[in-house]
């Protein structure tokens, strides 16, 4: 069975510092991505699902700590790692506050970067096994990751494997709008062969013919013009 890799953006402006940090991480089984600047990183992050993301404090086109509040504030909660020229007090706590889960003062060795990346992983993996088995009320409804199902007054609803995968993207990423190409990813069947985005939309229509009082004016799953769709609890 083929190994997945997990997968760290490298946002910093500097190509040398890119090109090193990507060839040392590559050579630690990470499949690292790597981008000039943050201009376009929630379009980055819905495009190719980062685990974690290393991102450079100080570039030419903005501070990588708004960049990292504004994620915060749009409800994404991949793991950030902010890296500095200026390792004071006042930037590592400017970083943290803007929600950033470790900082990283210039320069450094590559083998602490690692380390630090092992180690905010870690932090996450444990938070997430805490709850990613316990069931998720909605309204009515109740989806028991557990067991797959959903289920209203106690009855179980059908659902496809494919739908029942969508269902449980969305609510794992509650509050976030979603693209339909990370929808894909997040949700796909191998029993159901190949998915597109029109397959995707099905889905949500059925999803919603189940759980939606009016699936023309959903509650619970809402479009997000031009992105996707977001689950909002």
């Amino acid at each position: 069975m083929e190994k997945t890799l997990v997968k760290v953006l490298v946002v910093d402006d500097d190509p040398a510092l890119r090109q090193l940090l990507a060839d040392y991480l590559n050579r630690h089984d990470y499949d690292t991505l790597l981008a000039p600047d943050a201009s376009d990183l929630s379009a980055r992050i819905q495009r190719y699902s980062p685990d974690l993301i290393v991102l450079d404090r100080m570039m030419p086109d903005g501070d990588g700590a708004e960049a990292c509040r504004r994620l915060r504030q749009q409800g994404e909660d991949i793991p950030v790692i902010l890296l500095t020229g200026r390792d004071e007090t006042v930037d590592r706590v400017i970083g943290l506050e803007a929600g950033a889960d470790d900082y990283l003062g210039k320069p450094f060795d590559p083998r602490e970067l690692l380390a630090r990346i092992e180690a905010v992983l870690r932090r996450k993996k444990g938070a997430s096994a805490l709850t990613k088995d316990q069931p998720v009320s909605f309204g009515p409804f109740i989806f028991n990751p557990a067991t797959r199902q959903l289920s209203k007054d106690q009855e179980v609803i059908k659902l496809t494997g494919g739908e029942v995968n969508l269902l449980e993207a969305l609510i794992n990423n509650s509050g976030k709008p979603l693209s339909r190409e990370r929808l894909l990813a997040l949700a796909r069947d191998d029993d159901e062969g190949e998915r597109n985005d029109r397959a995707i939309d099905i889905a949500v229509l059925r999803l919603r013919r189940a759980i939606e009082d009016d699936p023309k004016q959903p509650r619970w799953i809402q479009t997000v013009w031009g992105v996707g769709y977001r689950f909002s609890p």
